[in-house]
């Protein structure tokens, strides 16, 4: 990952730069289209031949004026190439198509971020979600999650689950090695992990902890898969520090879940959570660290999508440096006995016991 100690461009490439970011919207807006359009998918079964504008025309639909003009932008944003008279699909049209995280990503930004982003400037003037109205009247996106536009609720699950699922493998034989009886799954959401746990462990109980909202999602989900017996639920506001908290697992469970709240609610539910658990018990947090990525393209995501719990999820929270999350972690009363970096698409997991 680059360190970001030195300035990379020269003043005429800084204004080119800066160029790009004046017009970086057009441009998303473009790749997009062209994907959804067909065009995309066109170029690349014509392989580094290519085809003219009014053979891409014929096979995609598209007008031949919209081609040109689709394609003439791509060729500045470097998304195709050009051997008179036809466009060749380049290698970033290439994974504008076919990659998943950059789909995920980018039908995340469109469908979810992209109206609400318009209001930045006053979420971080206010400290609120500005954003949110584009999407719905609700204090945070998390009451809301289960009522989102069609499209939006669609794209925000698979944003989330595309960077969660690829880590269960390692996460569960990890959890398993202690072989815990009992587990709270805190922010449980969908469910999901909750039933890799009961599939992968014939023998263990889990109970989702979340929004009354989410709850009903999952336990559907749960009754669905048929282990509505082995999976119990407790409906409740991790925020409110009168209810209180189940007591009785041997491990707590938190999966992309505390990095939806600011450090000060942070510090407040590990607290709760250390006052609930058995002395014994093992708690397992897994996050998403910008500062402890291997490549420069997952540091972009995380801080992008910080901007996105900024303007769109609650106005407060963020995907955090793991040096500033840590000193959290060990004001509530833990220590961290194992921390393994790089899981799946680049999670941390944190093994914590009580002090």
């Amino acid at each position: 990952m680059t360190n970001f100690q030195t300035d990379p461009f020269s003043a005429l490439e800084a204004k080119t730069e800066a160029q790009k970011l004046a017009f970086a919207p057009i441009t998303f807006h473009t790749a997009r289209t062209l994907r959804d359009l067909g065009i995309l998918a066109v170029l690349d079964k014509a392989g580094q031949t290519g085809l003219n504008a009014q053979q891409i025309s014929n096979q995609s639909g598209v007008s031949e004026y919209g081609v040109k003009v689709l394609l003439d932008m791509a060729l500045s944003a470097h998304i195709v190439t050009w051997n008179s008279p036809n466009y060749i699909i380049a290698k970033l049209g290439y994974f504008l198509l076919h990659d998943g995280m950059t789909r995920a990503n980018l039908d995340f930004t469109a469908d979810v971020c992209y109206a609400g982003m318009m209001h930045l400037t006053e979420a971080i003037k206010e400290g609120t979600p500005a954003g949110l109205k584009e999407l719905g009247d609700w204090p945070t996106i998390y009451e809301g999650l289960s009522r989102l536009p069609e499209q939006a609720k669609k794209s925000w699950f698979e944003f989330d689950h595309f960077y969660s699922d690829r880590s269960f493998p390692l996460l569960l034989e990890k959890v398993f090695a202690h072989k815990p009886k009992r587990i709270f799954d805190v922010g449980g959401n969908t469910g999901k992990w909750s039933l890799q746990c009961v599939n992968y462990d014939k023998d263990v109980e889990m109970t989702i902890i979340d929004l009354p909202q989410q709850i009903e999602v999952a336990m559907k989900n749960v009754a669905d898969a048929g282990f509505a017996g082995r999976v119990k639920n407790h409906p409740t506001n991790m925020l409110d520090k009168t209810l209180q908290l189940p007591t009785g697992a041997d491990a707590w469970w938190m999966s992309q879940f505390l990095d939806c709240f600011s450090p000060m609610e942070i510090l407040s539910i590990l607290q709760r959570v250390r006052k609930a658990m058995k002395l014994d018990a093992k708690v397992y947090i897994l996050e998403l660290f910008w500062d402890a990525q291997k490549y420069d393209a997952a540091t972009l995501s995380l801080n992008a999508t910080s901007l996105y719990f900024t303007c769109l999820a609650n106005g407060n929270s963020r995907f955090y440096r793991s040096e500033d999350f840590l000193q959290i972690v060990e004001q509530a009363g833990f220590k961290v006995t194992q921390r393994t970096d790089n899981i799946g698409l680049g999670h941390t997991l944190l093994e914590l016991e009580a002090v």
